[in-house]
């Protein structure tokens, strides 16, 4: 199948509406009945500000940036971003096309 990949950075405390960001997104997907989406921590990078984050022993909880996946239909990429538009949440993302699907077995 052909579609989207849809993908959100955010910094892993960043919270809208008292939830952690990155779960409110999957939460909003979950709601308009998008079928899967993952986030995932990162180890290490830098944002549009230039500034390093990295994953240290002694680093505090909630520096680094997660990533939030979803592969999806173009019709359910574009509600999806309808509705973080709608909340007024400033936020980086990334819209590509893709092919998906299931390889053997049932899904």
């Amino acid at each position: 199948m052909n579609g989207t990949l849809l993908r959100f950075y955010v910094h892993e405390s960043r919270k809208h509406r008292h939830v952690l960001f990155y779960e409110w997104l999957l939460q909003q997907a979950k709601a308009l009945g998008i079928q899967g989406g993952s986030a995932y921590r990162a180890i290490a990078g830098f944002g549009r500000h230039g500034v390093m984050h990295e994953e240290r022993f002694f680093e505090l909880a909630g520096d680094l940036t997660v990533q939030v996946d979803f592969a999806v239909g173009d019709d359910d990429a574009q509600r999806l971003l309808e509705r973080v538009r709608s909340e007024g949440v400033g936020v980086f993302y990334i819209r590509m096309p893709v092919e998906f699907g299931v390889l053997g077995g049932t899904p």
